[in-house]
């Protein structure tokens, strides 16, 4: 399966895939935090058939009730002009073994080689979260590294 990922200047992200049985969908990611879930028409992929807004909180549930560890969204003006390091933000999905433990508990920079830079939590941003700082579901933790770094962040606080 391929993801595309269309940047929208000024609204978002757009993502599109087309699914095993040929089915056209996407999601586009508001800066606002609104995401619209869109199907589209299979005989003409331009053409939207249905969309529904989510707004934060909607966008989490469904995300959790498909299982998904959503995505990695870049987190691009922390990290411009820094070659080799980005700034990403990492959804902590509800099945984290980090849920409800410790930054410290993660010891994430030293085994990942990642430094955790803010979590955003409810649409807020908590900067230089401290090592007693406790994770629970949905938080958007964010990091920078590089590409090998924030890789293995990801897969630590999603599996452990």
């Amino acid at each position: 399966m391929e993801l595309q990922r269309t940047a929208l200047p000024g609204t978002g992200v757009a993502y599109s895939l087309a699914t095993a049985e040929g089915q056209h969908i996407g999601v586009v990611a508001h800066l606002s935090g609104r995401r619209d879930l869109i199907s589209y028409d299979p005989q003409d992929p331009e053409r939207v058939l249905h969309s529904v807004a989510l707004d934060q909180s909607e966008a989490r549930t469904v995300a959790h009730l498909l299982d998904l560890p959503v995505f990695v969204d870049q987190v691009t003006a922390l990290a411009r002009g820094l070659d080799g390091v980005e700034a990403v933000r990492i959804p902590v999905p509800a099945a984290s073994p980090y849920c409800g433990r410790s930054l410290g508990d993660t010891r994430a920079r030293t085994r990942t080689g990642a430094s955790v830079v803010a979590v955003v939590r409810d649409g807020r941003v908590i900067p230089s979260p401290r090592p007693d700082f406790e994770f629970r579901p949905g938080d958007g933790v964010v990091a920078v590294g590089d590409d090998a770094a924030t890789a293995a962040l990801r897969e630590l606080l999603i599996n452990g």
